[in-house]
């Protein structure tokens, strides 16, 4: 595991356990299957993300753990850590040019941007930027998008074929809900986004119901039309302010 990793984490604002547990995940499958650098270098990483899965049907006809990975509870659950560990490292080392990888009720209000930020950053830092900054917020209070929201996913994104989901929850009523953040206006591609989100969970977990939320500054025609379709969708803006406080 690259020593960067850690303040690659830290950057991401997940919290302080969350960094130290998905760290100490990487570790754990290092343990079993070698240096994870190596393997994914060799292009092992699919073959090891399927060794990982264990679906809730696995769980019901009461099958071992196909892994390597030693640990006492849960075998879905356990492996469905290591599995989201490995997912994230992955990212991690596309995101620093080392490897190429495959893809993977607010108030609607002007979005401020403040010329030193836009001057510094190119837009689609400036892009991940924000959406890191909102999942954070999010995370610290998450009735403030709607009330009886529980987040489920461990504190960081949850691995599913189609990418990282950015927040999972469930709600008042126990449905899985998927929430899906992009910064300023998005474009129709992110209903199918979310969609695949929604049915890779309704496939690995057979969930008996899944909601998406769609949190953006703005929506386009296409995507506003398109949630019209699909009940189980929504679309919810965000506003952005700021305070200033003058120091004596």
């Amino acid at each position: 595991m690259r020593s960067d990793y850690k303040d690659w984490l830290k950057a991401q604002e997940y919290a302080v356990n969350t960094q130290a547990a998905q760290l100490h995940r990487v570790a754990k499958v290092e343990q079993a299957y070698g240096d994870l650098d190596q393997l994914l270098a060799s292009g092992g990483g699919d073959a090891l993300v399927e060794e990982l899965t264990y679906s809730t049907a696995d769980e019901r006809a009461g099958r071992p753990n196909p892994s390597k990975m030693q640990f006492d509870g849960n075998i879905r659950k356990n492996l469905q850590s290591y599995k989201d560990a490995v997912l994230r490292y992955r990212k991690f080392l596309g995101e620093s040019d080392v490897y190429a990888f495959g893809e993977e009720g607010v108030a609607s209000q002007p979005l401020p941007v403040l010329p030193a930020l836009a001057d510094d950053l190119a837009p689609e830092r400036q892009r991940l930027a924000l959406e890191r900054d909102m999942q954070a917020a999010l995370r610290r209070n998450i009735a403030l998008l709607e009330p009886g929201l529980e987040i489920i996913d461990d504190g960081a994104e949850r691995g599913v074929p189609s990418g990282f989901i950015d927040i999972l929850c469930i709600d008042s009523q126990k449905r899985t809900v998927v929430i899906e953040l992009k910064a300023g206006t998005t474009d129709a591609r992110v209903i199918g986004q979310t969609l695949g989100y929604m049915g890779d969970l309704l496939q690995e977990e057979e969930a008996a119901q899944v909601r998406g939320i769609i949190v953006a500054h703005e929506f386009d025609k296409r995507t506003r039309a398109a949630a019209r379709a699909v009940a189980n969708l929504a679309l919810v803006r965000y506003a952005i302010s700021f305070h200033f406080d003058r120091l004596e």
